[in-house]
């Protein structure tokens, strides 16, 4: 009986929820169906930069050490967006309490792009390669590394000449990277396509025109967001701008001119980032070519310039004058040519200096002052030509200006060729040595073609790489600036934000303070 009442009881219960059911249902608004954003397989960056040579020995430039940083990995690495330095190959490292010896233990899952294991010997023919190489960076190593040796197949221990309090910012740069054991022992390979045991393996690449780059399938990491990545190389910045605008390009990454990023700042497609940092423009003066080999001259070309109107007139307030190598804003900066200087332009300091070098308007100083027309942007033309107008308002200076492509040009600072000429600087490591040795140091700039060496500079800039407290190297590194503003081998001209612009469906691009973008972070979405 009880079991009936139950029974019926349970119909009615389970024809009232039926209908209850039914009745909601009916009226309920359809609600939306969620699902997972879909990527895109391939982003396309354009580019009017080139690459010199695919090859940590020699390449010593911002956007081929950008292509190396996405295609190999080296013991320590900065986490995406940030200048934190983290583990990459090595899982962890450990230092002498003196500063002199480094170990690092390498993961055990590190694999070059053909799928062989990254071993500790790896990273030791790499290192020594660069060293016996010497191509322009190897001062990174040769400077600061006595000897590097394999403790068995996944520890590498670094000895020091002496201690360097940011060894392992060094590090974490491309000549530091173990590269694929098809690079041979003893030659520079400019368009090798090996890379090492980064998140992406080269798979074509065709000089000037485009370079693709597909996701490492051995790579120990987080796998990359997007499996294709294509760098397509532009002419100009008209038309990297005209294949954004088409379609042809997901990003425009260095360099459109200043006015296009104003213009695409206000099209509802893109999105502009500015990206704050430590970029630098400066003009390097071979001091072993004469006229220029006399500071007197160096020193009225500091004097006659007029860094805020380059500022304003080509750059649009995008960039400000710089008095330093060492940017504003980073730890033992001061203004050293605007104390030896002025803010400039000093006509009148540049004519007295000028008369003391024995030139007059019937005897005119006479410069070459040189360009490259792409890889700064378009807008190195512009710069030149107002810097020639600069100097003649003295009224004692004669300047031809002369360009030359980027290859060409990195060529000629090497081997000196160059009597003035203009170059920019990304950081290699995030530190004011940074800023001073690679250009001061006698045994490091080479690759300027300054021909600059001076003793006490040298005595200056080695103290302050043993040296572990901050205020000491400050100190020194104050001392070196006011030499810099003396002698003028170098001077400092802008310094200022990089700009990137990408597709409103672009996302994760995360460039920190080495300006360099890492690719595998970024995702385009198609849904």
């Amino acid at each position: 009986m009880r079991r009936g009442i139950f029974i019926a009881v349970a119909v009615v219960l389970v024809a009232a929820v039926a209908v209850a059911s039914y009745y909601y249902l009916a009226i309920r608004p359809a609600q939306p169906t969620t699902t997972t954003p879909a990527y895109a397989e391939k982003i396309v960056i354009g580019v009017t930069d080139k690459v010199t040579d695919l090859d940590p020995s020699n390449a010593y430039d911002f956007f081929t050490w950008e292509v190396l940083t996405n295609v190999m990995d080296g013991l320590v690495k900065y986490k995406p967006g940030t200048d934190q330095l983290v583990p990459g190959i090595a899982a962890n490292w450990s230092v002498s309490a003196d500063g002199s010896e480094w170990v690092f233990k390498l993961r055990d899952n590190v694999y070059f792009c053909d799928g062989r294991q990254v071993t500790a010997q790896d990273v030791v023919r790499s290192v020594k390669r660069v060293m016996k190489i010497q191509g322009d960076p190897s001062w990174l190593v040769t400077e600061f590394v006595d000897d590097v040796v394999a403790l068995d197949n996944f520890t590498v221990k670094f000895k020091l000449k002496t201690p360097a309090s940011y060894f392992l910012a060094l590090a974490a740069t491309p000549p530091y990277f173990p590269v694929s054991p098809n690079y041979p022992d003893d030659k520079i390979v400019s368009d090798a396509t090996w890379g090492g045991a980064g998140p992406y393996c080269i798979k074509d690449f065709k000089r000037d025109e485009y370079i693709v780059l597909e996701a490492n399938p051995y790579y120990y990491g987080e796998t990359p967001k997007t499996k294709t990545v294509v760098i397509k190389f532009y002419r100009d910045a008209t038309s990297l701008r005209l294949a954004l605008e088409n379609g042809e390009v997901d990003i425009a990454w260095r360099t459109l001119r200043p006015q296009d990023y104003v213009a695409l700042g206000s099209n509802p497609n893109f999105v502009v980032e500015s990206i704050p940092g430590s970029f630098i423009r400066y003009i390097i003066v071979n001091t072993k070519m004469s006229p220029v080999d006399n500071v007197l001259v160096r020193r009225a070309i500091a004097a006659a310039l007029n860094r805020s109107e380059i500022a304003e007139r080509v750059f649009f307030g995008t960039m400000t004058p710089l008095y330093s190598l060492v940017p504003a804003g980073m730890w033992s900066h001061i203004d050293a040519f605007k104390d030896a200087y002025g803010p400039g332009p000093n006509l009148t300091l540049a004519r007295e200096l000028l008369r003391q070098a024995g030139y007059s308007e019937s005897n005119k100083l006479k410069l070459e002052l040189w360009y490259t027309p792409t890889h700064y942007g378009d807008t190195e033309a512009d710069v030149a030509t107002l810097i020639k107008s600069q100097l003649e308002a003295t009224g004692l200076i004669q300047v031809e200006v002369k360009s030359a492509e980027w290859a060409t040009y990195v060529d000629n600072a090497r081997n000196g060729r160059m009597m003035l000429s203009l170059f920019g600087w990304y950081p290699d490591y995030i530190d004011p040595d940074d800023f001073l040795s690679p250009f001061l140091l006698s045994t490091a700039n080479k690759w300027t073609g300054s021909g600059y060496a001076n003793s006490t500079v040298d005595n200056l800039l080695r103290e302050a790489m043993v040296k572990t407290s901050q205020s000491e190297r400050e100190a020194l590194y104050v001392q070196v600036q006011r030499v810099l503003a003396e002698d003028a081998p170098f001077i400092p001209l802008l310094q200022g934000n990089l700009m990137v612009v990408h597709s409103k469906n672009v996302h994760g691009v995360e460039i920190g303070p080495p300006m360099l973008m890492p690719y595998y972070t970024i995702y385009k979405t198609t849904g």
